[in-house]
């Protein structure tokens, strides 16, 4: 049985300085680039990453957001703050990362699972030829795309466990409702997610 690790959203938007930033983003990135050093091949077959590349996303940018379903203009394609952090694209340029998920270009889409690679192969598709079973996911942020993305690799038939270490969340009221959301759906968790104070 294969395990799959997913890295999620970690961009330049989502960490400090950047259009949608959550405290701690850049701790993150640093953590994660680690996690991936010393252990992909090993405890994880394969690794990959999601990111936010947004074209025309439509009601999903907003001058009056709301921070849930709207945000203001993240992640443009082909902008910086659409681009991997600085602390974690030399891990994913190193070649531990695998493959590159898309997502979100003409939709608010969170979850991984409605990304594809430069191919047009879906995420689920692209594991499940690998014969992976089992992810992990980690990245940003716990009560958003790493919620989605979980949740979203149990729909798809996956065992999934998020890994709250390598986690950041946004708020704690969304984070702690997050968690009872995994425990519902059969996420397991593994550490504890740091949130902003």
């Amino acid at each position: 049985m294969s395990r799959g690790l997913i890295v999620v959203d970690v961009q330049n938007d989502f960490c400090e300085g950047g259009s949608v930033p959550v405290s701690g983003g850049a701790r993150i990135a640093t953590a994660v680039a680690e996690l991936v050093e010393q252990t992909a091949g090993e405890d994880y077959q394969y690794v990959v990453a999601t990111r936010d590349h947004h074209i025309d996303p439509g009601s999903h940018f907003s001058d009056d957001p709301d921070f849930k379903n709207s945000f203001p203009v993240h992640c443009v394609a082909g902008n910086e703050g659409g681009e991997f952090h600085p602390n974690f694209a030399p891990t994913a340029r190193g070649g531990k990362v695998d493959a590159v998920f898309f997502k979100g270009a003409h939709s608010a889409s969170k979850s991984g699972f409605e990304g594809a690679d430069e191919q047009g192969i879906s995420l689920a598709n692209w594991l499940r030829a690998r014969g992976v079973e089992e992810v992990d996911v980690v990245g940003i942020a716990t009560d958003h795309c790493v919620r989605a993305t979980a949740l979203d690799a149990v729909k798809a038939g996956f065992r999934a466990r998020v890994l709250l270490d390598y986690s950041i969340g946004v708020a704690p009221d969304t984070t702690a409702s997050t968690l009872e959301d995994f425990r519902q759906a059969g996420v397991t968790v593994s550490g504890q997610t740091p949130v902003p104070q």
